[in-house]
């Protein structure tokens, strides 16, 4: 069973991806995934949480010492699946990938920008449900730019959703 469902999920992944880098190409897209990305990035996460840790009252800076944490063990996580896994990015591995002008070269599974966010945004979707509604689309968007630029597949993203919301989970159940 496993001999066929491997080839049908890379069939997959490949599919979604190209449909993400390729299919719907378009100048603003181009700006508003390149803009997205960012809240993944280093620079954004860890100054957000920080803000709520440092600047926040409560119950806000509870929630932004378990953003903290949830980031901290993400990261670590990711790091190392990354290197046991080590899977190469799409923009190396398949023909025509769109990317922009410094394309990452570190492994790509999972995406460290879709575990960031994740991690950050899930311990607020639990303190609010109005929240939420804002929240956790904006990680995944963070996910689907990922793709878009050309750093990774679907499934790199997936893993980042999983991995960033169960940290945080389990953050936000102990702390």
């Amino acid at each position: 069973m496993t001999k066929r469902l491997l080839p049908r999920l890379r069939e997959w992944d490949n599919r979604v991806f190209r449909w993400c880098n390729g299919s719907i190409r378009h100048a603003a897209l181009d700006r508003l995934f390149g803009w997205f990305t960012h809240l993944g990035g280093a620079l954004f996460t860890i100054s957000f949480v920080l803000a709520f840790v440092l600047l926040a009252s409560e119950p806000w800076r509870d929630i932004g010492w378990r953003s903290l944490v949830s980031l901290a063990v993400s990261h670590a996580v990711a790091a190392i699946i990354k290197r046991k896994v080590d899977r190469r990015r799409p923009y190396m591995a398949l023909q025509g990938v769109v990317t922009g002008p410094k394309p990452l070269k570190d492994p790509s599974f999972p995406s460290g920008h879709t575990t960031a966010a994740f991690s950050i945004f899930v311990p607020f979707a639990f303190a609010s449900v109005w929240l939420s509604l804002l929240v956790i689309p904006l990680a995944a968007t963070v996910g689907m730019s990922r793709m878009y630029l050309g750093l990774h597949y679907p499934s790199d993203c997936f893993a980042g959703c999983f991995i960033g919301t169960c940290v945080s989970a389990l953050a936000v159940s102990l702390i």
